[in-house]
């Protein structure tokens, strides 16, 4: 089977420099290495075919050949399925180092490296809130259990007088290198964890940690508005950082307790407002509490049970800015419970005259039973 051209191979120009060269090859060997692509036999066969040519180019006297004799000019110079590294050419192992660096997250080279800083935990704190505070804003006070640098070693870890030694096993590099194959892959230390350092005096309060567990008492200040799910951002109050690194946020999730009166729905208000049946019947005036006082709620007559009334302005001003919403009051027509029999009687007499008049007091019913007639004669006639 013919060997493609190496130039396209490596999707180089034949007059290439070195950089570029290398840049065409590392990129490939990221994409194609067998590690990425453990189920996908190809993309190995596509890994050694981009080091072949690399091989081959990388090296000036095997790219002269192959300039001028194609694959006839380098065939010869094959040895167990590799390649040279005669005079002028690459260092093939340093180009292994950044691939190998890149996939496995470890630098090229193996020099000595500082200890590594990592960020601290992001936490978060579940905050209750009554739909007034909620509504109008407050401020509170939480108390949050979190890991903090220690003082006493200053986040080192060790010991007041004493500092870290260098790991023995890497040499304070961090990571190591194994050997899998024609080629060496470098991991993290696994005695330091890629720190390099290894503490053998641990801080007596910390026990080599660099961090201790600490309540903080921290004030919150809750905007007007909020609602559940909101999340209030405290930046650099979640867990401190290991090595100097930054402290983590802590996020206060916003849950609203449930209201006796009023539910939320985005920036309205609901309520239900109970009202006698001669209210309903004849009109009248009601008092209805809102989050900001009492209002009077005019109650025209006939007013049907579940009717909707809207108090303008009444509502919540949405935390991100926003027109204020409204206060929604659906009544409800209450029956008289626990009657006596002199009110039964009443009542009886009154439905008496409703019946006897020619006027339809009863829309509602009235137009209820014209339709199930009408349900029940067409049903006859099919």
């Amino acid at each position: 089977m013919s060997k493609r051209d190496f130039y396209e191979v490596l999707g180089v120009a034949k007059d290439v420099d070195e950089r570029d060269l290398k840049k065409a090859f590392k990129r490939l060997a990221m994409k194609h290495h067998p590690d990425r692509n453990q189920d996908n036999p190809a993309a190995e066969e596509k890994f050694k075919e981009a080091k072949e040519a690399y091989d081959v180019l990388s090296n000036s006297q095997k790219r002269a050949a192959y300039d001028q004799f194609g694959h006839a000019g380098v065939d010869s110079s094959m040895g167990g399925g590799g390649y040279g590294g005669g005079a002028g050419g690459a260092n093939f192992s340093d180009v292994f180092g950044d691939v190998f660096g890149d996939i496995f997250g470890g630098g090229g080279g193996g020099g000595r490296q500082r200890q590594r800083a990592y960020r601290g935990s992001d936490l978060r704190y579940n905050l209750d809130l009554s739909l007034e505070d909620a509504v109008a804003g407050t401020s509170v006070k939480i108390k949050v259990p979190t890991l903090v640098s220690c003082k006493t070693c200053s986040g080192s870890g060790s010991k007041k007088g004493s500092d870290a030694s260098t790991c023995s096993t890497c040499g304070g590099a961090g990571q190591v290198r194994m050997q899998q194959g024609f080629f060496s892959v470098q991991q993290t230390c696994p005695h330091c964890h890629g720190q390099g350092k290894v503490i053998t005096d641990p801080c007596g309060s910390c026990h080599g940690q660099g961090r201790v567990e600490e309540t903080k008492t921290l004030s919150v200040k809750v905007p007007a508005g909020v609602d559940n799910g909101d999340r209030i951002r405290l930046g650099g109050e979640g867990e401190a950082g290991e090595n100097g690194g930054p402290s983590g946020d802590l996020f206060v999730q916003v849950r609203v307790k449930p209201h006796a009166i009023f539910e939320r729905e985005e920036n309205n208000l609901h309520c239900a407002v109970p009202i006698s049946m001669t209210m309903a019947a004849l009109g009248g005036e009601i008092e209805v509490p809102t989050l900001s006082g009492r209002l009077k709620l005019k109650i025209p007559a006939e007013t049907q049970s579940g009717k909707l009334f809207r108090l303008r302005n009444q509502g919540v001003v949405p935390v991100r800015g926003g027109a204020k919403g409204d206060l929604l009051c659906r009544v409800n027509v209450e029956t008289p419970v626990n009657l006596t029999k002199e009110q039964k009687e009443l009542l009886q007499q009154f439905d008496d005259t409703l019946n006897k008049g020619s006027r339809q007091h009863n829309p509602q019913s009235r137009g209820w039973v014209d339709g199930v007639k009408k349900f029940f004669d067409e049903m006859t006639q099919k």
